[in-house]
């Protein structure tokens, strides 16, 4: 049996990502995929977390690994109250945020639940979150709408937009507190953030209709057309939050969010999916513009990083109307399972406390 001190487990719509770390060395690591036919008995993402928990155990038992060293079960973090950067315990607070979120229903909310619930089967192990998307550090300026009954909230990538900032940093000698940069991180959702000198002062909320749109995502829309269309009786309070979530953005246009397939498209001549692979680019360097702003033109570099960063298409276009602002560096990809595994092996090393939700 092949000990280990370090599980990362990540669950997303459709699979279940599963890392195996001894300290700093990766042992394995593998998504596991679910079917919709799978994943359809079960009423809600929260009925789901035994079913995630048993297929991680199982897949941890096929490959011959023992629980019996294991030390930390670490997890996004979900849709729970503001926070500040770091690590935090899974504790009975945080379990009843993540199970009824005060902000919205996503799939991330049941990382740190799994987590707690293979936690739960080691007498050894704790179960963390590490930076969630609710990470604030706003200054005051970033919070106002323009209505005093509505404030900006920090909902963002909070965990791969800093892990790619620290990364880039340390990559060119410096510290991430002494550099102010730009992160762009593109995928299902998508959220670019002002980093100053270590903080993100601003972020569009990519979650609820903010920004640019997206692969699923709304992004911000005309509020007058979206008011006319609450009142319309056509839709359900429901549909409405599914319109800004889950039901809009490049999949309402194309009828799919794979970028393989999409990009297979564009170049066999399809003018439809160009136009809105475009649009998507297009937005997000408006965006990006807007962040140039908020650090005054005072950025070292603008990082563009999410799942979405593989496209060479949409890459190519954003270049195209932000590269005269600062230095452009791609890191494809989410790396939330390296962070993670960093957040974990920092805390069992003793250079990060492990903080308590409150």
């Amino acid at each position: 049996m092949i000990p280990f001190n370090i599980l990362v487990v990540n669950p997303k719509d459709y699979l279940t990502q599963v890392a195996v770390y001894q300290n700093h060395k990766l042992l394995y690591m593998i998504s596991r995929k679910h079917s919709a036919a799978e994943l359809s008995q079960f009423k809600t993402i929260y009925d789901q977390v035994q079913f995630r928990k048993e297929s991680i155990l199982k897949e941890l038992k096929n490959n011959e690994f023992t629980l019996d060293e294991l030390k930390i079960v670490i997890s996004r973090g979900g849709l729970i109250k503001p926070v500040q950067s770091g690590v935090f315990a899974v504790n009975a607070l945080l379990k009843k945020d993540l199970a009824h979120s005060p902000v919205g229903e996503d799939i991330i909310n049941i990382g740190g639940l799994v987590a707690d619930a293979i936690a739960g089967e080691v007498l050894s192990a704790i179960a963390l979150i590490a930076d969630p998307t609710v990470v604030d550090e706003f200054h005051d300026l970033a919070r106002i709408t323009g209505s005093p009954e509505i404030r900006r909230k920090s909902i963002f990538h909070a965990l791969n937009q800093k892990a790619v900032a620290k990364m880039h940093a340390e990559t060119h000698k410096k510290k991430y507190e002494e550099m102010n940069l730009i992160v762009a991180h593109i995928g299902n959702g998508t959220t670019v953030g002002a980093h100053r000198k270590g903080r993100v002062i601003d972020v569009n909320q990519g979650f609820e209709g903010d920004g640019p749109f997206s692969m699923v995502r709304s992004g911000s829309l005309p509020m007058g057309d979206v008011v006319k269309m609450c009142y319309s009786g056509e839709k359900t309070l429901d549909e409405m939050l599914c319109l800004l979530t889950h039901c809009a953005g490049v999949n309402a246009y194309l009828g799919t969010r794979d970028i393989s397939e999409i990009e297979s498209r564009i170049n066999n001549g399809d003018a439809h999916a160009k136009l809105i692979m475009e649009a998507m680019a297009y937005q997000v360097s408006k965006c990006i513009g807007e962040m140039f702003a908020v650090l005054k033109g005072d950025a070292d570099a603008i990082l563009i990083t999410g799942d979405i960063a593989h496209s060479q298409f949409v890459v190519q276009n954003i270049i195209e109307h932000v590269e005269k602002f600062a230095p452009i560096f791609l890191y494809p990809g989410d790396n939330e399972l390296q962070s993670m595994a960093g957040n974990a092996l920092r805390v069992l090393k003793g250079e990060m406390t492990v903080q308590e939700y409150v």
